[in-house]
């Protein structure tokens, strides 16, 4: 109750106003606005502080002087207040409670009280009460438990750093995450915590926290600690500067949740992601072509890179042969080095086995467990003696070691139930060991490209089969012949590894005379090698009856009808040089070139004919005169055939690639063949070319 006393001169009548009120606090205290009374042994009010005026709302003017069980206590409590008083002053005793204090505006509100007794220099006694609203003790004891237990029992690690990045406060699950008792934590720094180099990072942006304000939000770190040295683990990382209520900086909070799962969740997507990747680039990329070499290349270039380091591809010897029998029980195996990649740029190529080169590995070899097993061969951490079984030889072992290659894998090369050699693959730069994941993943590609080497080694069997014979049938070199100078050249088709039935001869006739013959059976393979083959020995024998050059092509072509489906062109000519008379006559062949010396080389027109095997077609002979120094191409059409040009702007190529008659001879078909086709050309070429000398002028028989 107030007694009466008016408000000083300077007070503005309302609760809290004055030139008394405080100044922003920096401390729990002046945020908790505690209030101080010093009343003298009558119970009169002698102190009183600006944080009173607020909590009461009486003004300093209005309290000072008054007794405070009138001024701050209603009836109903003044006794007890009284009782409490006297207690302090008589005893010393301090008091502490909750008592109710009226405030200014007539509102009785129970205020936390600590009371104790005071003595002066002269000997008075005093009574000291600090006292603070109940409402806003409660509000900030509930704030303070309600963070001590957020930070204590959260599932979030926290930690609070001073300025010099000292721990200052660690909870339970930033203890348990880093493995080391909160208690150690207190006063170091966070590079005396972890192990992990990368902490340097870690403090790299709490600096930049505390130099900026700026806070780092959902930071992911990846990285190792004491709790479990082992394995990498991840967290979300926050950092945010922290001010005291003045704003000073006192330091920076942490707040790291342990995104492990979903770290390796996402890794595991991300890998699978990148396996369906690479067995799809192995879909386009293996098997381009039927060349064993060539697909065991892109198998090694594929695994070189995501899969592995370094990727070989050997294969048992008698795979390319077509040997089907299955490695040995004991001994060693043979081995031909196909081929040998790598993800970057490394000596380690250099101590594979060569490309080419055949090696032999006894049974203590892991590739020969591989091949004799059917079976991978993992070593995931390779030492010492894991690289003796692995490495060429003990020099390249040492090699391998210095390098750094520490895990291992081979898978073997299975088609149709046959073993055929040995994916090898090494890991250097990829910290990573192989898995059972790699090994899944290397056993798809490894299944994908032996079906493609066994495709291959046997279709080459054949083509090579087809090429022997094809080869077996052509004269084995230009035979010398009377007045004439004769080249020949034959090259199977390189893009396509097939082998078609072009083929030439050059026969002995009487008289000195010659029959030149060129001509293409249409297909490729064995067959077509076998058909040309047939062809080749009737016109022999044809030519040795002495027939006319038209007579020939209608026996051949009443023989070719019978030979199923094969047609083929044929162009038949005789050459006499006594007159220099060439007699020719075409089966549907692409007509030869003629050049004389001095003139421009040309087109023969003849009588094209019909291919062989269409049967019923009348055959003519032309004779065309030779005279020395002229020369005479005979040709197939993979000289000048291919997809795209016209066949008459091809011809017309090749006339200007011929250049003038008797200038390098010898090499003109080399030449002509390198000028006209390109490698990937899917057919083969034959030519025949022959240059005329002086005539004897003695007649020549038919």
């Amino acid at each position: 109750m107030s007694d009466g006393a008016p408000p000083g001169p300077d007070d503005s009548g309302a609760p809290g106003a004055g030139a008394d009120r405080p100044a922003p606090g920096r401390g729990l205290l002046d945020f908790l606005n505690v209030a101080a009374v010093v009343l003298d042994a009558n119970g009169r009010i002698v102190f009183w502080s600006p944080q009173a005026t607020d909590t009461f709302g009486y003004t300093s003017q209005e309290a000072l002087g008054r007794y405070a069980a009138r001024l701050l206590v209603g009836e109903e409590n003044r006794d007890r207040a009284v009782e409490l008083f006297g207690g302090v002053m008589g005893t010393g005793q301090p008091w502490s409670g909750v008592f109710p204090v009226r405030h200014r505006d007539g509102a009785t509100r129970p205020v936390e009280f600590r009371s104790m007794r005071l003595l002066d220099d002269l000997g008075d006694v005093y009574a000291l009460g600090i006292a603070v609203d109940q409402a806003a003790l409660h509000d900030v004891e509930s704030r303070l438990a309600l963070s001590e237990q957020l930070v204590s029992q959260a599932p979030v690690g926290f930690a609070l750093l001073d300025t010099d990045l000292r721990y200052r406060l660690v909870n339970r699950a930033l203890e348990r995450i880093n493995g080391v008792p909160a208690a150690e934590h207190i006063g170091r720094h966070p590079r005396d915590i972890h192990p992990d180099s990368k902490v340097e990072t870690v403090e790299k942006a709490l600096r930049h926290v505390l130099t900026t304000g700026e806070p780092l939000i959902d930071q992911h770190f990846v990285g190792r600690t004491r709790a479990d040295p082992g394995h990498d683990h991840a967290w979300s990382v926050s950092h945010y500067r922290i001010h005291d209520p003045a704003g000073e900086v006192i330091g920076v909070a942490t707040s790291v949740v342990d995104i492990t799962e979903r770290h390796r969740a996402a890794a595991e997507a991300e890998q699978a992601r990148r396996r369906l990747a690479l067995i799809a680039d192995a879909s386009t990329r293996i098997g381009t072509t039927l060349g064993v070499e060539q697909t065991a290349r892109e198998l090694a270039e594929v695994a070189a890179g995501d899969l592995a380091d370094l990727a070989a591809v050997d294969v048992l010897d008698g795979v390319l042969s077509c040997r089907t029998a299955a490695p040995r029980a004991d001994g060693p195996e043979l081995f031909r080095a196909l081929a040998v990649a790598s993800a970057f740029p490394t000596h380690l190529t250099a101590v594979a086995d060569p490309v080419g080169e055949v090696a032999a590995y006894g049974p203590e070899r892991l590739i020969t467990r591989c091949v004799r097993t059917g079976q991978p061969v993992l070593v995931a951490h390779c030492d010492e003696q894991d690289l003796r079984r692995i490495a060429r030889s003990p020099q390249a072992a040492a090699t391998l070691a210095r390098s750094g290659v520490h895990s291992y894998l081979a898978v073997p090369l299975i088609a149709r139930d046959e073993v055929l050699g040995a994916l090898d693959l090494l890991r250097v730069r990829n910290p990573a060991p192989f898995d059972a994941d790699d090994v899944l993943l290397a056993r798809e590609l490894a299944a994908r490209a032996a079906v493609a080497i066994d495709n291959a080694r046997w279709h080459q069997n054949v083509r090579t089969a087809a090429e022997t014979l094809q080869r077996s049938l052509l004269p084995p070199a230009p035979p010398q012949r009377p007045g004439l100078r004769i080249a020949s050249l034959y090259r199977p088709a390189q893009a396509a590894n097939e082998v078609g039935g072009d083929w030439y001869d050059v026969i002995s006739l009487t008289g000195d005379r010659t029959a030149l013959v060129i001509g293409d059976v249409m297909g490729n393979g064995i067959d077509a090698a076998a058909t040309m083959g047939r062809l080749c020995t009737v016109v022999r024998a044809y030519a040795a009856l002495d027939l006319p050059p038209d007579e020939i092509l209608h026996h051949l072509d009443d023989l070719t009808d019978g030979l199923e489906h094969y047609i083929a062109t044929c162009l038949y000519a005789t050459y006499d040089p006594h007159t220099g008379q060439c007699r020719i006559a075409n089966a549907g062949h692409l007509p030869p070139v003629l050049t004389r010396p001095g003139h421009r080389p040309q087109l023969l027109h003849l009588p094209s004919g019909a291919p062989l095997g269409v049967g019923g077609v009348v055959f003519d002979t032309t004779t065309v005169h030779l005279h020395p120094g002229d020369q005479l191409l005979l040709y197939t059409d993979g000289l000048v055939e291919t997809r795209d040009d016209p066949i008459d702007e091809r011809l017309t190529t090749l006339l200007a690639a011929l250049g003038p008659a008797g200038r390098d001879f010898d090499s003109l078909c080399g030449r002509l063949v390198d000028a006209m086709r390109q490698p990937e050309d899917p057919d083969d070429v034959a030519l025949l070319l022959v240059e005329a000398g002086h005539h004897t002028g003695r007649p020549g028989s038919r």
